[in-house]
């Protein structure tokens, strides 16, 4: 297994990570262990395209039925003489 070393980590952050280390009965290394499994999961699973993306979080919402608009013929463009 590798071995990672992270510098300068603001004390606020650290004493957050501790907090939600302790949280999840977890060390403070196992904690970050975690957070970078989740992280780097959900980074490659991310949807092919943004509609994708934008109807599986509005989904649990409920969806919105639109009516079809009637088709009309196509305007002759205005004369700009």
């Amino acid at each position: 297994m590798a071995m990672m070393t992270i510098r300068n980590l603001d004390d606020e952050l650290k004493a957050k990570l501790r907090i939600r280390a302790a949280t999840n009965g977890r060390s403070m290394e196992e904690e970050v262990r975690e957070i970078l499994r989740v992280a780097l999961m959900n980074s490659a699973s991310d949807k092919a395209s943004v509609a994708d993306a934008i109807r599986d979080r509005m989904e649990p919402l409920g969806g919105v039925v639109l009516e079809a608009l009637p088709r009309e013929p196509v305007r002759d463009p205005p004369d700009l003489d």
